[in-house]
């Protein structure tokens, strides 16, 4: 079980919320206005704390320092970048997703580390994918035979720097493509993971646990 801090308590938070209290995890939401929890179902369970989210007060009355990840999904993109730059360079935590209106800013935001999903292509799996690296990979296409999957991948900080041919070799992928700050690129033979990349791959679906497995974990030291 792990500790979970959401910032906006509309639909797609609430719908957050619900799924990860559901999967066992513990959450905290927080919303500036209190009706915003009527969108919560009755029983429950997480925290309700009314407030901005990006007061580090605020925060930590969500107790964002022993947080997992946190996602700031209300309806406002500074406010979003905001607090979730907060919850990652003053508190530290790791696994960090803001929701964006502006798709033209995605470009900032990837420069800053910043996972976003912009709002045009919204949808709250967007979210998990990205602060529940742990979870089962979900194809975003298979091909006719159902065998094969075309999956975004989430890599342990440890892969940065790595060249993307050492990403295929160790998980047995092929990289199809990478969305660099927010425009999609085909790797080179000398292409490298960079912090802030997102990786698209071809997958054998039945090695999809083993594929999220090796990812999840720093690359094997060469001795």
């Amino acid at each position: 079980m792990a500790h979970f801090v959401i910032m906006g308590c509309g639909r797609v938070g609430a719908t957050l919320a619900h799924t990860l209290e559901d999967s066992g995890h513990s959450v905290a939401i927080i919303d500036q206005d209190e009706r915003a929890f009527r969108r919560l179902r009755t029983g429950f369970g997480g925290r309700k704390i009314t407030g901005v989210g990006f007061d580090q007060d605020t925060l930590k009355q969500a107790d964002i320092e022993n947080a997992y990840a946190f996602a700031a999904v209300s309806s406002g993109d500074n406010s979003n970048i905001l607090a979730t730059r907060v919850a990652r360079e003053t508190f530290h935590v790791e696994h960090v997703v803001a929701r964006i209106y502006d798709p033209g800013r995605a470009e900032i935001y990837q420069r800053l580390g910043i996972p976003t999903v912009a709002a045009v292509r919204w949808s709250a799996d967007q979210v998990l994918r990205r602060i529940l690296p742990e979870t089962a990979i979900k194809g975003d296409f298979r091909e006719p035979s159902g065998r094969l999957l075309l999956s975004e991948l989430n890599l342990h900080p440890g892969w940065i720097g790595r060249h993307i041919l050492d990403i295929e070799g160790a998980a047995r992928v092929r990289v199809a493509y990478l969305t660099r700050f927010g425009e999609g690129m085909l790797p080179g033979p000398d292409s490298s993971y960079q912090q802030g990349d997102i990786v698209h791959a071809m997958i054998v679906g039945a090695q999809s646990s083993e594929v999220a497995r090796v990812l999840a974990a720093a690359p094997v030291k060469e001795s």
